[in-house]
């Protein structure tokens, strides 16, 4: 031990006495010092980082200034005043309206837009009035689109704030829009690129009982040049067509974006040849009942779904155990439900109806508005049922003579196209299709008023679509031999039937 001892103390001599050494032991000493204190610091700033971002939420209970919530779940509007770029692109906005703004940076800003639509069809664009109803995804690309193209007035209308779900498909909002109606955030941002451009922004719900007001001409007693629906909500979107289609006011209309992913199936077109989408499938058929089958321009995809495609989340079971399940929306009968949406295709919807607005508007050539072109094929099913009606009466023991039946070729297409999506029950052919009844008659089908003037009472759920071929196998053996379909046909085409025959009778009652 005394040798162990005797060694260190000749070694800490040796050091002592080496000024080399002495230098070397000092930079490792100093080294560890500066380590350890840089990974001291690293720490302690990620400690106040973590703290500071922990104290930037607010508790549920504490107060706090975000904007207040109106009763129709909409942000009331906050004046910012503290935001200085703002507020100067806001007062030069006023300027450029009241037309304090030189004509030919304008026309230097929408110079690739004039040599395209020529000095008249862009005359008529900044001259035009085009109301946007929603301003989401699809509604905030549309506006934001003809605003830089020229539209001299805006209207848009949408009851909603920005959310942070919201980010990934709205055209203009920031993080700092959060909280704040769209409409007030559509404008902001787009009075800083066009600030020539008329705004009437309106945070409000639109309803059939608000169209009048909200479809109202300009200040300047302009009436609406076209009306753009990007509302999700099927009945404010029927209320919204219905009233365009009766007080002949221009519009065309987004259907669902939500779960589509190929931007090469998305058409223009009449909104009676649109398929494979369930929001059109279901305003189709409302107006339907209103009395509008067709003449209305939408937009649409032709996309169906797959394995692996996204689907409509399911609404918690959690949520179900809540209570009414209509509770649980901002809005009685809005979807509760979150819808997948890719953030590209509301943009490509806005961007298809924009161009769709602009292109009419300019009177620049559009050809592309397909129509199915079936009413030949409708009224040529609807001669099969008369004649099948007819042959049934006569094997029941009925004069035919002077049958009329109680349905119209738009029937015909309502049933064909609606209830039974263009196909037969039996086999899902597409094919040469017909309508038949389902079951044999039963007592008094036929109502007898005059000689020669006989109804009958073929309601349209009564019939089902099959393919020629198939009707002529379920006339024979159904219509005229009785037997049950029950005991001909699979228990799922059975179920199908009823539940579509379910259906139309709900839809009917809303007639």
């Amino acid at each position: 031990m005394s040798s162990w001892t005797t060694w260190l103390a000749e070694r800490t001599n040796d050091i002592a006495s080496s000024h080399r050494a002495q230098l070397g032991l000092t930079a490792a000493v100093a080294l560890g010092i500066g380590v350890s204190a840089t990974i001291g610091l690293q720490g302690a700033r990620r400690w106040y980082n973590i703290h500071d971002l922990k104290d930037s939420i607010p508790d549920l209970e504490s107060p706090h200034d975000v904007e207040k919530i109106n009763n129709f779940g909409g942000a009331e509007p906050v004046e910012h005043t503290d935001q200085r770029d703002d507020g100067r692109s806001a007062a030069l906005a006023r300027r450029a309206r009241l037309g304090d703004y030189d004509e030919d940076l304008i026309l230097e800003q929408l110079a690739r837009n004039r040599v395209f639509l020529t000095d008249d069809g862009l005359g008529k664009l900044r001259n035009a009035f085009v109301i946007v109803v929603g301003c989401g995804g699809v509604g905030s690309h549309a506006a934001a689109a003809l605003a830089r193209s020229g539209c001299g007035k805006l209207r848009l209308i949408d009851f909603d704030q920005v959310t942070l779900s919201s980010l990934n498909r709205h055209a203009v909002a920031t993080l700092a829009d959060v909280g704040t109606p769209k409409v007030v955030c559509l404008q902001r941002r787009l009075e800083q690129i066009v600030p020539w451009t008329h705004f009437d922004s309106r945070n409000q719900l639109f309803d059939a009982k608000s169209a009048e007001k909200q479809l109202e001409p300009w200040s300047d007693g302009q009436g609406p040049d076209f009306v753009i629906d990007a509302i999700d909500n099927i009945d404010s979107k029927v209320a919204l067509l219905h009233y365009c289609h009766k007080n002949s006011i221009k519009v065309v209309s987004s259907m669902g974006a939500g779960c589509k992913s190929d931007p090469t199936r998305v058409f223009i077109g009449d909104i009676s040849a649109s398929t494979e989408d369930p929001l059109s499938r279901s305003t189709r058929r409302k107006l339907r009942l209103l009395g509008v089958k067709d003449g209305i321009p939408v937009v649409f995809s032709s996309e169906k779904t797959g394995p692996g495609k996204a689907q409509l989340l399911p609404l918690p079971e959690e949520e179900f155990a809540k209570g009414s399940v209509g509770e649980l929306g901002v809005l009685p009968d809005f979807r509760v439900r979150i819808l997948p949406v890719l953030g590209t295709m509301p943009a490509v919807f806005g961007l298809c109806v924009a161009n769709h607005v602009m292109l009419d508007i300019t009177g620049y050539p559009h050809d592309y508005l397909p129509s199915k072109a079936r009413d030949k094929m409708y009224d040529g099913i609807l001669a099969q049922v008369q004649g099948l009606e007819e042959r049934v009466a006569r094997h029941l023991g009925d004069d035919p003579v002077g049958l009329r039946i109680p349905v119209t070729a738009d029937d015909v297409g309502y049933l064909i196209e609606e209830v039974w999506k263009g196909r037969s029950v039996i086999s899902g052919l597409a094919s040469r299709l017909a309508l038949t009844r389902w079951r044999q008659p039963a007592g008094e089908w036929i109502d007898h008023y005059s000689p020669g003037q006989k109804a009958d009472r073929l309601q349209l759920d009564d019939l089902v679509c099959m393919t020629k071929d198939e009707m002529l196998r379920h006339e024979k053996e159904v219509l005229r031999e009785g037997r049950k379909p029950e005991d001909l046909y699979e228990k799922s085409v059975c179920d199908a039937v009823e539940r579509r025959r379910a259906e139309e009778r709900a839809f009917r009652a809303q007639r």
